[in-house]
């Protein structure tokens, strides 16, 4: 079903490279979720009124909330694919993520209005007459949820959007709300047990719950997440794979929306290759990046003095005792400055984001390990820290 709509509705689907393609897709979602949600709202709050169920009236308007999600998420694919401008050269991506948040921050008033509205049914119960309509709207309810739940799904991994994935969660947890207020319905109408309250307010616990998850997950993008350890790889393995590349480092991406990354890193190359061919190969990675995963990769040239016999044995030495500190350092530069009573060894060292030992004290062990080595050699050393 959800590819027979992408293929009617979207042109030029499946190439959903094409970040037009790509909003169009996420709007015929956003559109999908309204029509539904909407039609659902109407349905729930019939069944409500004529059943005096208070959970059924607050499901119903959390059917109407996620209407209103998805008109925000609509209106976030529409302002998402604006082109740069002077005011926001790396596009208007990341108003996509802001969609997802103001999905996400509905939800909590949504589950903070059921919790009140639950207490006052707990603290004043009602009879309910409930009869097989409203019984067959909710469960009506519960199948048309878990097709949109896939749906949302299903479209927001194909286009990698957090917003739509946020709203296939809502979907998801709308599902269990649905189900425990048509179970409350129906044990009521069996053995006239007053459940309508109660089932209300673990509804909205959960809602709650589910709601601040969401919170965090649409907040991790806009406050800089670490990026995906399988584009890293990525990155890395083709990089390498070029001729002439002998190591990387500092690699950095930064993301300003779906289809909008950018991401540097510094490429060692022998010194003695004639620059013009090293400059050839890096113009060719860089748009490899570009053309097939539409990342725009700026790389930094350094060169790497290699038929150094002593440099290669020195560097291979502290590259092998830095991991009796921490198995994950690394390092890189490699220089030597040759003086009458020291030797000056240069370089940088890159620290994983979790290493607690301070910057003085590692250099400190640094030295140390340089000093059992050979008393005259001075480490100057640059901490970096990974970010990837």
């Amino acid at each position: 079903m959800t590819d027979f709509l992408l293929k009617q509705f979207v042109s030029g689907y499946p190439n959903i490279q094409n970040l037009q393609v790509r909003t169009r897709c996420g709007n015929l979602a956003s559109i999908v979720g309204i029509v539904c949600n909407l039609f659902l709202c109407g349905f729930k709050f019939f069944a409500g009124i004529i059943s005096g169920s208070v959970a059924i009236s607050a499901d119903a308007v959390n059917n109407l909330a996620d209407a209103s999600s998805s008109i925000i998420t609509l209106l976030g694919f529409r302002m998402a694919a604006k082109p740069a401008d002077a005011e926001h050269p790396y596009g208007h991506g990341r108003t996509e993520y802001l969609s997802g948040l103001a999905v996400s921050v509905m939800v909590l008033m949504i589950g903070l209005e059921l919790i009140k509205s639950s207490i006052e049914k707990i603290r004043f119960p009602q009879p309910l007459l409930a009869g097989i309509v409203p019984v067959v709207i909710l469960a009506v309810s519960i199948f048309v949820k878990l097709w949109l739940a896939a749906f949302n799904r299903k479209v927001g991994k194909m286009i990698e959007s957090s917003a739509l994935e946020t709203t296939a969660a809502d979907s998801r947890n709308d599902v269990i709300s649905t189900s425990a207020v048509l179970a409350a319905t129906v044990l009521q109408m069996l053995f006239h047990w007053k459940l309508d309250g109660w089932m209300g307010f673990v509804v909205a616990i959960f809602i709650l719950y589910s709601g601040w998850g969401l919170v965090k997950d649409a907040v991790a993008p806009l406050l800089g997440q670490a990026p995906n350890p399988a584009l890293v790889k990525h990155i890395m393995e083709v990089t390498r794979s070029y001729p002439g590349v002998l190591g990387i480092h500092d690699l950095l991406v930064h993301d300003y929306g779906p289809g909008r990354q950018f991401a540097s890193l510094h490429v060692e190359m022998a010194a003695d290759t004639d620059v013009i061919k090293s400059h050839d190969i890096i113009d060719q990675i860089e748009r490899y990046f570009l053309n097939e995963d539409k990342i725009h990769v700026i790389i930094h040239y350094d060169p790497v003095v290699s038929d150094n016999g002593e440099r290669q044995q020195i560097k291979e030495y502290f590259s092998k005792e830095i991991k009796n500190i921490d198995p994950r350092l690394t390092l890189h530069d490699l220089r030597m400055v040759l003086g009458e009573t020291q030797t000056n060894l240069i370089f940088d060292v890159v620290t994983p984001h979790d290493f607690e030992m301070q910057d003085c004290r590692l250099k400190s062990e640094i030295q140390k390990i340089a000093s059992q080595k050979n008393q005259k050699w001075h480490c100057v050393v640059t901490v970096e820290h990974s970010y990837v």
